[in-house]
């Protein structure tokens, strides 16, 4: 799909096909977070409940019959679930019902997930560790599965008893950029806590008076996550502490409709992709293998293995478009315009000028 089509729904005056076309563009790209892709059929589905053809429910019928007619082939493929869950995320955002509890935030996970994960709605009853690129592979100290609930509790509690009353934007921003980084901190399920963290937080600041209808978590999924990352992590002895800078940021966006770029690169540690010097011969075939694990920790299998032949293929600071994308991995143009977006959000890839438009190189590592 080379043309966006919610975002022109966004921009209608008619309320009810902006506030779905926000739906299933956020409901989309919050796929981002886990590498996921939709499908063409779920963008057409979408399109046809916007415009008022079916209802969520029978959207939500079709592709029930649409993956039992076509089940993946490759146990791999992940666009049933991607496809699944938008659709849900976006009945969710288009309901306006809402109780700010610890029920109903495991009864979004319990919504989107049912049918898809065998623990849907449950908290988990084992610890956990993940990758993270933006840590250089390092894990963020997730909350320990004893004392889950405890401590879900206790979050929900506080912020019901904290006033907002007389504070300034900055102040708000910072509170809700500490609430919302705790809430994902604690990563109550064993899969799907970004975008439940997300559907509910949206539904959250529609209580206290914010209209998110835009396009800002729908484009910058994956720096929402990063900055979530960022903000529980600590590393003292190489001078990196926690920090909500990156997520004050990203609300700074959502809330007042500032325009911040959202590089997901200036989130990463180690620093090397703030600035794009050269190195060395030996630092530049070291860092291959750093990429190469880098790059199979964030994508799925397949996404993986495109991008370390488009490396290959295109090594240093060769320059490449989306023609050549098509050539080397043989894919179609909406797929290779898409796989460019992603490897550049994700800071894989830079954007080079003079060259003309859609020009691309890797970033040095």
């Amino acid at each position: 799909m080379n043309k966006d089509p919610f975002k022109d729904y966004i921009k209608e005056s008619e309320p009810g096909k902006r506030d779905k076309g926000y739906a299933w563009h956020t409901a989309i790209g919050l796929q981002a977070v886990d590498g996921l892709k939709t499908s063409e059929y779920l963008v057409h589905t979408a399109v046809r409940n916007i415009e008022g053809e079916i209802s969520f429910e029978e959207a939500n019928a079709l592709l029930q019959t649409y993956y039992e007619e076509n089940p993946a082939s490759d146990a791999s493929d992940r666009t049933e679930e991607a496809d699944k869950v938008s659709a849900r995320i976006a009945a969710l955002l288009s309901e306006r019902a809402f109780s700010f509890t610890p029920n109903e935030y495991l009864s979004v996970h319990r919504k989107l997930f049912t049918g898809i994960y065998s623990h849907a709605g449950r908290i988990r009853d084992y610890n956990i560790t993940k990758k993270e690129w933006v840590l250089n592979r390092a894990t963020v100290l997730y909350g320990s599965a004893t004392e889950l609930r405890a401590t879900l509790d206790y979050d929900f509690s506080e912020e019901k008893k904290f006033s907002y009353k007389n504070l300034t934007m900055e102040e708000i921003i910072h509170h809700l950029a500490v609430f919302v980084s705790r809430l994902w901190q604690i990563h109550v399920f064993g899969e799907g806590n970004t975008r439940t963290t997300a559907v509910f937080f949206i539904k959250y600041l529609r209580t206290l008076g914010f209209d998110v209808t835009n396009d800002i978590f729908a484009e910058n999924a994956w720096y929402f996550r990063n900055s979530l990352v960022r903000a529980n992590y600590n590393d003292l002895k190489n001078g990196i502490h926690e920090t909500t800078e990156f997520l004050e940021v990203f609300l700074r966006n959502l809330l007042l409709n500032e325009n911040h770029p959202l590089h997901n690169r200036t989130l990463h540690i180690s620093g090397t992709f703030k600035e794009a010097e050269k190195p060395d011969i030996e630092t530049a075939k070291a860092d291959i293998d750093a990429l190469k694990a880098d790059i199979e920790a964030v994508f799925q299998p397949k996404t993986a293995s495109h991008i370390l032949k488009l490396h290959e293929a295109f090594p240093g600071q060769t320059i490449f478009g989306r023609s050549d994308v098509m050539r080397v991995i043989d894919i179609k143009a909406s797929r290779a315009s898409d796989l460019l977006k992603e490897m550049a959000e994700r800071g894989i890839i830079e954007p080079v000028s003079g060259q003309g438009k859609g020009r691309y190189q890797f970033r040095h590592q």
